[in-house]
């Protein structure tokens, strides 16, 4: 299915990689999802000390989250990208993953440097908010005003 997010772009701010707004119609089903965290399936911190390979680890593990929640990347309304640095360089590291893994889709981010993420080693942690309409429920008997059957 399409994805209903419309990317708002505005010619009165610079021109960047990345969307200023997103809508989505009213009736969708938003899903907030937990900060997806380079950790492997034992719960392990992937990718020590490497941003783009934790980058790239958050999204993998983002998009299993968003695949168990009826979504994917294309229904993906905004983000927030935080790197455990002090330095531009590993923020643009961490960013370029991130941004490559959404492809056409430049979803509205924001990209911020903090001083420690909660596990281990980790330096890397991508939320998200996705929004999807739902396939409409079949009717049944009981919704026809029948009475349950014996």
């Amino acid at each position: 299915m399409p994805s209903a997010v419309t990317l708002i772009r505005s010619p009165r701010l610079a021109d960047t990689e990345y969307a200023y707004a997103a809508t989505v119609p009213a009736g969708y089903r938003l899903i907030f999802l937990a900060g997806s965290c380079p950790l492997n399936e034992d719960g392990s911190t992937a990718a020590v000390g490497d941003y783009a390979g934790q980058a790239a680890k958050a999204m993998e593990n983002l998009e299993v989250a968003l695949a168990d929640a009826g979504a994917s990347l294309g229904d993906v309304v905004k983000t927030t990208v935080l790197v455990a640095t002090t330095r531009q360089d590993d923020l643009v590291t961490a960013w370029q993953v991130v941004r490559d893994a959404f492809g056409e889709h430049d979803v509205p981010s924001t990209l911020t440097g903090v001083t420690v993420l909660g596990y281990r080693d980790q330096l890397v942690e991508v939320e998200a908010v996705a929004a999807v309409l739902d396939a409409p429920e079949q009717p049944t008997e009981r919704d026809h005003g029948s009475a349950p059957s014996t």
